[in-house]
C-alpha cells in the first residue's frame, strides 16, 4: 500500500480493498447457489428439449395380449399404454395415495420421537439447572457465612491491636522497655 508522509493509508486505496472485499465476500456467498440453480435450469431445459422430440405413443393396448409383446414394442411404450388404461391410473393413484399416507405416517412417528426426545433434554436441563441453583445457592450461603466472620475476626483483631496498644502504653509509663532489658518498677 501506498503511505503518506504522515505514516497512514490512503483513502483511495482503502476504498478500493474494501470494496475488492465485499465483491470477493458477495461470490463466496452467492456464487454455489446461483451455479446449482443455473445447472438445474439448463437440466430443465434439456429435459423439455428431449420431451419435445418424443413423438407421441399411439398403441392399442386393448387388441394386444399382455404377455405377447410385438418385437416393435419396447417396455417404455408398453408402459405408456398402461397410462392411459383408467383402470390401471387409478390402481396407480391408489398406490401412491397409500405410499403417502405411510410416508407422512412415517414422518409423523419420526416428529413425534424427536420432539419426545428433546422433552427429555429439556427435562434433563431443568433437573440440572435447579442442581446447579441450590450448589450456587449453597455457595453463596457459605461465602456470606465465611464473610461475616472475617470481618468479627477483623474487628477482634483491631479490639485486640487497641488492647495491646493500651498494656504496652502502661507498661512503658512504669518504666518497661523493649529490647533485653527489664525494669519494671513496682508500685
Amino acid at each position: 500500500m501506498a503511505l503518506n508522509r504522515g505514516g497512514s493509508c490512503n483513502p483511495a486505496v482503502v476504498k478500493v480493498g474494501i470494496t475488492l472485499l465485499g465483491v470477493c465476500l458477495v461470490g463466496y456467498l452467492l456464487g454455489p447457489p446461483l451455479y446449482w440453480h443455473f445447472l438445474e435450469g439448463l437440466a430443465a431445459v434439456r429435459r423439455s428439449s428431449s420431451a419435445a422430440s418424443c413423438p407421441p405413443c399411439n398403441c392399442d393396448c386393448d387388441s394386444q395380449p399382455l404377455l405377447s409383446i410385438p418385437q416393435g414394442l419396447s417396455n417404455n411404450s408398453f408402459t405408456d399404454c398402461a397410462k392411459h388404461d383408467p383402470e390401471v391410473n387409478g390402481d396407480m393413484e391408489k398406490n401412491f395415495a397409500e405410499l403417502l399416507s405411510e410416508e407422512l405416517k412415517l414422518r409423523e412417528a419420526e416428529a413425534l420421537e424427536s420432539h419426545q426426545r428433546a422433552d427429555m433434554a429439556l427435562l434433563e436441563a431443568k433437573k440440572l439447572t435447579s442442581q446447579y441453583q441450590k450448589e450456587a445457592d449453597k455457595c453463596n450461603s457459605g461465602m456470606e457465612t465465611c464473610e461475616e466472620a472475617r470481618e468479627k475476626a477483623e474487628a477482634a483483631l483491631v479490639a485486640q491491636k487497641q488492647q495491646s496498644e493500651m498494656w504496652e502504653l502502661r507498661a512503658r509509663q512504669r518504666g518497661w522497655k523493649d529490647g533485653g532489658g527489664k525494669s519494671v518498677n513496682t508500685v
